[in-house]
């Protein structure tokens, strides 16, 4: 039998990354990321392809596209982003990628760039994907869709804490305002802009935990 496809958007601190790996080790699927795609082509950018004035050159970058090669590898228990065979886990989630995604993730080339291939690993099934436009565009036909949202000072906190648990300086302000910068551009980006899926299930996890998040989102999973 094959096995689920499910496809998880939502706002940025909603646990989408984390919930959706427990999620596929308890189903025995496979996870992908898809947000973390997104940095690590934004974090090669800001490597390779700035202009004189230190910004992201686009044009730069939409040339490069084809010298990138992102994967997941599996270590310890924990799933790793390989840029070029050089992990970039922990490069991914500093401000200046943070501040910068947004604009890399809404250009048409590199959305292009990395639909086919997340398209191509679902084909099979077994496949749990979290994003922006997951169920929306890039997997509309998936067998289960969630959206996940939650309080922006809820999500500041989630985000901090997360900062600090990887020995990241953060001020909250500054977290708080990269957080709604981010909302802003990704729902209203002319290409795949985020938003819920007409058939998702949303799930508010403001005053849940983890746990029971994922308990609940089993429990639909199950019982359609």
């Amino acid at each position: 039998m094959k096995k689920p496809v499910i496809a998880i958007d939502g706002y940025s601190s909603t646990g989408k990354s984390s919930i959706s790996k427990v999620i596929a080790d308890q189903l025995g699927l496979i996870h992908m990321d898809t947000g973390a795609l997104y940095r690590g082509i934004t974090w090669y950018a800001l490597q390779h392809c700035r202009n004189e004035n230190g910004e992201i050159n686009l044009k730069a970058l939409f040339s490069s596209l084809d010298q990138i090669k992102l994967e997941f590898k599996n270590e310890e228990d924990t799933l790793v982003l390989f840029l070029n065979n050089t992990d970039i886990s922990k490069e991914i989630r500093t401000h200046e990628v943070s501040d910068n995604v947004s604009v890399v993730a809404k250009q048409k080339e590199v959305r292009d760039f990395l639909l086919q291939s997340q398209r191509s690993l679902a084909e099979k099934g077994g496949v749990i994907m979290d994003g922006r436009d997951i169920g929306t565009v890039v997997l509309p036909n998936a067998d289960y869709k969630f959206f996940l949202t939650a309080s922006i000072d809820e999500r500041t906190n989630r985000r901090f804490l997360e900062l600090k648990g990887m020995g990241i300086d953060a001020d909250k302000e500054q977290v708080k305002q990269n957080l709604i910068d981010r909302d802003k551009i990704d729902s209203e980006r002319e290409i795949a802009p985020l938003k819920q899926a007409e058939d998702a299930i949303v799930i508010d996890n403001s005053e849940l935990t983890k746990e029971e998040t994922i308990k609940l989102m089993l429990s639909y999973i199950r019982k359609i």
